[in-house]
Order: structure tokens, then sequence, then C-alpha cells
């Protein structure tokens, strides 16, 4: 009855993404417990939230992927509002206004549209996958930019990156064609300067810092000076765990969240970045191969956008703290202290596994 009862519990969950995904977590906890200076306090914390994050796995990887399309709609809709509501009453800190308090607790609605708007956009196409037209093409960017428009106005360039590239993804699956996307890269391009104007000053910084970071070694560009610091005096084999003296004589900023991959270049070399990828790598190829064998057009491109948004978290947070991509603010995945990525993240691979283990009685 024992086995019987666990079999069930077990029955939606891909043992390759598990896998991967479990080994991620492990890796990520053993590093901020360097990161947070040895407070086994936060390490206590992100276990709560990895918890969390898995049960909200483990949920959606039990509803079937018909299902999930459509709650496309409302979830998007939901999330407009929220969107709107953190416009008209949000919290302001930091000069950004991002979050909106909902009775006892307060919430970021711009992650959840993260999920939102490619599961939307995935559904849109799926009931319109006998008649895609262009004009599908063009409202389907219309309800990717309302979204992003609000996110980026608050501003929160680094979400309202993750989400645009969401979106695009099932934009790109879905078939837009590759003349429409260079011909939008031209007027990106030839729109630089307008779009440069209508940054704000401290996005421009970060963007002169890149080219620059010694310009201001103690202002912005303290980071990514300190980072690359970090990561290159790892060496091959690392300084050893708990030994890194970038990270525990506190001049790496940020290092349990957005600079924790400078921590695990510092205490385990090369060797842990290799490590690192080699897990990202497994979850992505799982992934891609989930996608490719959909049997439906929303699976595939679900599938395919959940997969390539967790490449681009991944490359974002990585070009950043080498040095090769502005400071944004994209945690790096599963290894980031903070609950609310790991349920965003997490909430997509129980998608990834709800598309791989219901194939077949959707086929049959």
């Amino acid at each position: 009855m024992i086995r019987r009862l666990f079999a069930r519990l077990v029955a939606h969950l891909d043992g390759y993404l598990l896998f991967a995904l479990g080994m991620l977590m492990l890796l990520g906890l053993v590093v901020l417990y360097s990161a947070a200076g040895e407070d086994f306090h936060f390490v206590t914390k992100q276990m709560m939230n990895l918890a969390v994050a898995l049960g909200v796995m483990w949920v959606i990887a039990n509803i079937p992927p018909q299902h999930l399309a459509r709650l496309g709609l409302p979830v998007y809709i939901a999330g407009l509002l929220l969107l709107l509501g953190v416009a008209l009453f949000g919290d302001i800190s930091h000069g950004a206004r991002r979050w909106l308090h909902i009775g006892v607790t307060r919430i970021q609605p711009s992650e959840i549209m993260k999920i939102a708007v490619p599961l939307m956009l995935a559904w849109y196409f799926d009931r319109h996958a006998a008649t895609l037209r262009i004009k599908d093409f063009v409202i389907a960017s219309l309800l990717l930019l309302v979204p992003v428009a609000f996110i980026a106005k608050q501003p929160d360039l680094g979400t309202a990156l993750i989400v645009s590239a969401a979106g695009f993804y099932v934009l790109f699956l879905g078939g837009l064609s590759w003349r429409v996307m260079i011909g939008a890269a031209i007027a990106g391009a030839a729109s630089m300067p307008l779009l440069w104007s209508m940054l704000h000053d401290y996005q421009r910084q970060r963007v002169l810092t890149l080219l620059d970071p010694t310009q201001d070694p103690l202002g912005s560009g303290y980071h990514i000076i300190q980072s690359t610091i970090a990561m290159g005096s790892g060496g091959l084999p690392g300084k050893g765990w708990l030994h890194g003296t970038q990270t525990h004589l506190e001049f790496l900023p940020e290092k349990h969240t957005d600079f924790i991959l400078a921590v695990l270049g510092e205490e385990f070399g090369l060797i842990g970045n290799l490590i690192l990828l080699t897990f990202y790598l497994l979850i992505i190829g799982r992934g891609m191969v989930i996608a490719a064998n959909a049997p439906t057009l929303f699976g595939r491109l679900f599938a395919g956008s959940i997969v390539l948004t967790f490449f681009t978290y991944a490359f974002v947070n990585i070009g950043m703290v080498s040095g090769i991509l502005p400071v944004v603010g994209v945690p790096l995945p599963l290894m980031s202290y903070g609950g609310t990525s790991a349920v965003t993240l997490l909430f997509g691979m129980g998608a990834l596994m709800s598309i791989q283990t219901h194939r077949k009685l959707i086929q049959t």
C-alpha cells in the first residue's frame, strides 16, 4: 500500500529533471551558507522557500496540460489587474514601485507575468492553430507589450527583460517570420538614441559602467570589479569552501543574491562553475526534449518558452557577474537567495513535468 501511494505521489514527476534540480538546489544551499557568512538562518529560510516551491512544482505537475491551458486567460487578466494596482497603490522602495499589499502580505505582481505571459500566448496560438496569420502575431505582440510596459515603468528592467524574452520565445516557436524579426531588430537598432533618452539615469550609468567599470571603482563600477576579482582569484580548483577572501572580508556586494556566482567561482573555481553549468545544461536539454515531444501546440510553445526563459535567467546573471552584460538584477536560477524566483522557476518545471508525464494520456 505504501509503495502504491508513493508511486502515485511521484507518478507525474520527471526523474531526469528532478535529479538535476535537486543537485542544483543542494549546490545552492552549500554556496549560500558561505555567502551568508556561515549564518544557518539564511539557509533555513531558503530551505523553506525551496520546500514551498517544490510543493508548487508537484501541484502543477499533477495538473493535465489542457487544464493548465485554460488558466492562461484568467491568470493573465489577474496579473494585469495586479500590475495596475501596483501603478496606482504600490509601495515605493529605493525609487521603484514594484510591490503591492494584499491583506496580511505583499506581492510582486511582475513575477506572476513571467509565467502568465507565455501561458497566455501559448493558449492563444493553440486556439488559432488552424488559421494562424500575421494578425494573430500582432495581437500576441500587444498582449506581450502591455505588461512589459507596466513593468518597465516601475522601473524593473531585469524583470521586464525576462518577461519580454518569455513572450518572444512563444512568438518565435509559433512561427514568427525571420523577415519580421530582422526588420524589428533593424528598427530597434535605429531607435537606440530614443531608447537611450528614455532610460533612467541609473540605467544609463549601468551601461557606461559595463564599458569601463574603472571610471567609478567605488561607486557604480564596484559590483563588477569585485565580482570579477572574486571569479578570477578562484583559479581552477578554487580557494576552498568558506575560504573566499572577497566573500568573507565583505568586499563582494549582494553575495547571497545576484552575485552568488562570484562566491561559487572564488571558492570552487572553474571546476565549480563547470559543475553548475552541467546541471543547467541537463535541465535545459531535458526541457528541450520534452518540448520537442509535446503532442499539442500549446505544450510545445509553453514548454519551449519555459526552457528558453530558464536559459535566459542563467545567461543574463552569468553575463552580468562576469562583466559582459550590464547589472540588471536578475537572480541566478535556484542558486540565489529568495523565494519568489524559486516559486516561479519551479512552477515552470512543474509544467514541463505535466507536459511530459501526461503525454501518453493525451495521445490515446
